[in-house]
């Protein structure tokens, strides 16, 4: 049996509240992960603009901004890149985890894996 894809589309869900609030498709390119922001579910999350990210991704629309940059393979996970929150325009040291075929860890971090953070994302069936 071959092991569940990590690409594809998942649904973000607010750790606090449960609520589904973005759909973000995960994609390899030179060996390396990096997840988009394809679509905004919230109404009030509608045409939002990133206005504390930093660079060249600020007064950018969400949609379409890539949070997830340059993860490597390492085992049954993906490592060593970062995650970028739209809300504060920080970013994290990240590993993604399968916790089953439809179910992804996502634990963002700074320094050390246990000084974080994981959200859920659900696989958009």
């Amino acid at each position: 049996m071959q092991p569940a894809s990590f690409e594809g589309t998942w649904v973000n869900i607010d750790y606090e509240t449960g609520v589904e609030k973005s759909e973000i498709t995960l994609y390899v390119e030179d060996w390396k992960l990096y997840g988009k922001i394809d679509k905004l579910l919230l109404h009030e999350d509608q045409g939002k603009v990133c206005t504390n990210c930093k660079g060249k991704e600020k007064g950018k629309p969400i949609e379409g901004l890539v949070i997830v940059r340059g993860l490597s393979k390492d085992g049954e996970s993906w490592t060593d890149g970062e995650i970028m929150d739209p809300a504060n325009g920080k970013s994290y040291d990240c590993t993604l985890t399968l916790k089953d075929d439809n179910t992804l860890n996502v634990r963002g971090y700074l320094g050390f894996s246990f000084l974080g953070r994981t959200q859920i994302w659900k696989r958009k069936l």
